[in-house]
């Protein structure tokens, strides 16, 4: 890592995006006290990492999580449960909250992969955390399972738990995080809302285009104004549209699409960083 300056705030759900390499992992193993840095500081849930108030306030699956394939889902988390000294009811009700309950008299050698990565959820949630850390929850997953996982990640989001989820995933990530933070070679490149990301500017076609282009350069500057696919791609708020609008047909000029466009956080990131890794 290169000087990572990281904010999760409490009660979000906050996506910690790169490409594989990037350094997610070794974050998140800093940040629960598997490993030191050898600079900075951090505060987790209050506390330093890898202390015990701090560990007692957090629930994580970093990598993989490991547990016996021969002993049923619910006996493994019971295991967990007592090395972590809180009752066999916080079994039952991390079961419940996994959606595993059915499940949970199966060995967990015949889970199937998503309901392995279930169980490594309800793992992290049995001492029900204040701070809920997940290390790519979709990775080998299917389609279904990745939405269930998705489903999933946006339920244990509610109630005022902070949820902090790496991935490179970035769709999945765009449809459940409230904010986002990238990294790219150790080094934190991005961070903000996912809400205010996504917006790029106005699509506009008009005849003449020439006229409309000499108009809304006019009208907004030049840089603001550029040519894609035989239309034009004008950087503006989308409140501004109307007035747009407006000031092109006022000087002669006939529209005929106008609306606002955006880019996925995917295409965002692959300009931030150049690395064909983001899938």
């Amino acid at each position: 890592m290169d000087g990572l300056s990281l904010n999760v705030r409490r009660g979000e759900i906050y996506g910690f995006l790169g490409p594989n390499g990037a350094g997610k992992t070794t974050t998140l193993r800093m940040l629960v006290g598997l490993i030191r840095p050898t600079a900075g500081s951090a505060v987790v849930a209050g506390h330093p990492p890898g202390s015990p108030a701090s560990l007692a306030k957090i629930g994580c699956v970093v990598e993989n999580a490991s547990f016996y394939p021969y002993m049923s889902g619910r006996d493994n988390l019971r295991v967990i449960a007592r090395a972590a000294r809180v009752p066999d009811s916080q079994v039952e009700a991390a079961l419940d909250e996994a959606d595993l309950v059915k499940t949970a008299a199966a060995r967990y050698g015949r889970y199937s992969q998503g309901q392995k990565q279930r169980l490594g959820v309800a793992a992290a949630l049995i001492k029900s955390p204040e701070l809920l850390i997940l290390d790519e929850p979709t990775n080998g997953l299917d389609p279904q399972g990745v939405v269930e996982m998705r489903d999933l990640i946006k339920t244990l989001g509610e109630g005022g738990r902070t949820v902090l989820i790496s991935s490179h995933q970035l769709h999945e990530v765009e449809q459940i995080s409230d904010r986002y933070g990238v990294i790219h070679g150790g080094k934190l490149i991005a961070e903000g809302a996912i809400a205010g990301t996504r917006y790029n500017g106005i699509l506009l076609r008009a005849k003449p285009l020439v006229k409309a282009r000499q108009v809304l350069t006019v009208m907004l500057g030049r840089a603001a104004v550029r040519s894609l696919d035989g239309a034009l791609l004008v950087s503006a708020a989308p409140a501004k549209a109307p007035e747009i609008n407006r000031h092109l047909v006022e000087s002669g000029v006939q529209v005929s699409e106008l609306r606002v466009v955006e880019r996925s956080l995917e295409e965002i990131f692959l300009a931030l960083t150049g690395d064909r890794r983001f899938p």
